[in-house]
């Protein structure tokens, strides 16, 4: 029999909005202690030196997590031209420098190859796997690495300001698993420069943006009190990219049990993935079949 967690059974989301230092992990167990939750997870890592939207799954709520990593979520970046890093950010070592700088021309007609569905090759200093094995160990112990291209989905890229010849910010919408650095090494290399990242920050991710995010003081200066319980958001939050349907009271008890329950469905079609509710709270999430909810995934949320 496995030992009980300790903490608190508390469940819902905790939006932060993430300083530049901490990793994704640190903060998490940072959100852990503070609420004495005993369990949480996050909805996509941001790199040490990133900021903005880390959202918190508390308990239950982890169970809808990948909704949000597979939501689309928006980031601002500042590219520094004329450099080339072996790590695409500003912490690496330079490894390649132009003095060419293209003007803003340029850079906006070089946009459009970057969106819509691409073929993304990972930093190589990354979490990515290569034979069980995190690429950026490998890189750090010096081995010869190549990573396979991955696909992204890019919904838009923007230059919104160009602060002077060295660096362009650029905003940009995508979907799961883009490495914003590496959008900015193949952005330098299609302009014939050279390019990394030097500041980034996710504005938003699904429903959660970093403005409602609470700052890491914030957190500690109100850990362990019902005030840091009353920034808590429901983990139907988690939910809000898939269509609701509601279930009966005895649909939501042979949902809670893990069986197929009756819903009552608005603009759901055959096979769709929904999630339901009853009384205002989500049992269940799966695919919808001729009046049911066959449920994937189920919620503790019982009174």
């Amino acid at each position: 029999m496995g030992r009980k967690r300790k903490g608190r059974d508390i469940s819902g989301w905790l939006i932060v909005d993430k300083p530049a230092g901490p990793t994704s992990t640190a903060v998490v167990n940072k959100v852990r202690w503070a609420l004495d939750a005993n369990k949480a997870g996050h909805a996509g890592t941001l790199d040490p030196e990133a900021t903005g939207v880390l959202a918190v799954a508390l308990g239950e709520a982890t169970k809808t997590v990948p909704f949000i990593t597979d939501a689309l979520k928006a980031y601002s970046f500042l590219v520094r031209l004329g450099q080339a890093t072996n790590t695409d950010d500003a912490e690496g070592e330079i490894i390649a420098q132009s003095d060419l700088r293209p003007d803003d021309a340029a850079i906006k007609a070089a946009l459009p190859s970057f969106l819509g569905d691409i073929q993304q090759v990972p930093p190589k200093f990354s979490a990515v796997k290569i034979d069980g094995q995190r690429a950026y160990k490998l890189a750090r112990d010096g081995a010869d690495i190549e990573l396979a291209a991955r696909p992204l989905f890019v919904d838009s890229l923007l230059l919104t300001d160009r602060p002077d010849a060295d660096h362009v910010e650029l905003e940009m919408v995508c979907g799961k698993g883009g490495y914003v650095r590496s959008i900015a090494r193949d952005l330098g290399a299609l302009l014939g420069c050279h390019g990394h990242v030097k500041s980034l920050r996710r504005i938003w991710s699904g429903p959660f943006e970093a403005e409602d995010g609470l700052t890491m003081d914030q957190i500690d200066a109100l850990a362990r009190t019902p005030a840091l319980d009353a920034h808590l958001l429901p983990l139907e939050e988690g939910l809000r990219e898939l269509p609701e349907v509601r279930a009966s009271a005895d649909g939501a008890a042979r949902l809670r049990n893990g069986n197929p329950g009756m819903v009552f469905a608005d603009g759901v079609e055959y096979g769709d993935e929904c999630w339901a509710s009853f009384e205002g709270q989500a049992v269940a999430v799966g695919r919808y079949k001729s009046g049911e909810l066959h449920p994937s995934r189920v919620f503790n949320t019982a009174p």
